[in-house]
């Protein structure tokens, strides 16, 4: 059985893993035969009233958030190595880009969480897929550019520019579809980049790429 390890940025698409693209993440994996793992970094978040849509002002634990995800099954990003396990994914939501890294706050400029770089960078060195959903793929961008990966984030232009000038490459994507990068082992789908997008649809492209990385591993 192919181990797989999630990633996780905490609980809300506003400020951590998008649930929607995460349960269909952890569904779409076990559907295809994995033994799935989640992690996330120890580290606090700012939170968002996902009603106001307004920082509150208070701060949660990404960690203790995203284990409102994976059901209190989830350990700290320190102990994800890739010896143990035949893929990551990253499932998108804000928290991927304000959690994990601060591109959106910098774009490409941003700088990424250390043991997030550290996991992608160990799981490239050890030629082991990389999946990332939605906003995601802007980590692999900002850590493997210069391997000039491919990824994408759907047809969103403003985001593609910052990707390439990461040295990545963008490809555009329909929402329920993927791309891969067979050179770096990378897998990316759109989900909900594309904001109008139907949860059957995300499930379609994020069903796609796990399977696919499933079948890599």
């Amino acid at each position: 059985m192919k181990k797989i390890a999630v990633v996780l940025s905490g609980c809300g698409y506003l400020d951590g893993s998008e649930i929607t693209e995460s349960i269909s993440l952890l569904i779409a994996l076990n559907q295809a035969g994995a033994q799935v793992s989640c992690f996330a970094p120890d580290i606090d978040l700012n939170e968002i009233d996902h009603v106001a849509k307004n920082p509150t002002g208070a701060t949660r634990n990404v960690l203790k958030e995203s284990a409102r995800i994976a059901r209190s099954h989830v350990e700290s990003l320190a102990h994800l190595h890739a010896k143990d396990f035949d893929a990551v994914v990253f499932p998108g939501g804000f928290g991927a880009a304000k959690n994990l890294c601060n591109w959106a706050e910098k774009g490409a400029a941003c700088d990424v969480n250390a043991e997030v770089k550290r996991v992608i960078l160990e799981f490239f060195e050890a030629s082991k897929p990389i999946g990332a959903c939605c906003i995601a793929p802007v980590l692999v961008a900002k850590v493997l550019g210069k391997k000039k990966v491919t990824v994408t984030i759907g047809n969103d232009a403003a985001t593609a520019a910052e990707i390439q000038k990461t040295g990545a490459i963008h490809e555009e994507c329909p929402v329920d579809d993927y791309i891969t990068d067979r050179e770096t082992k990378v897998v990316t789908t759109p989900a909900y980049m594309y904001g109008d997008a139907k949860p059957n649809e995300v499930f379609a492209g994020i069903f796609g790429l796990a399977h696919e990385i499933v079948e890599w591993a």
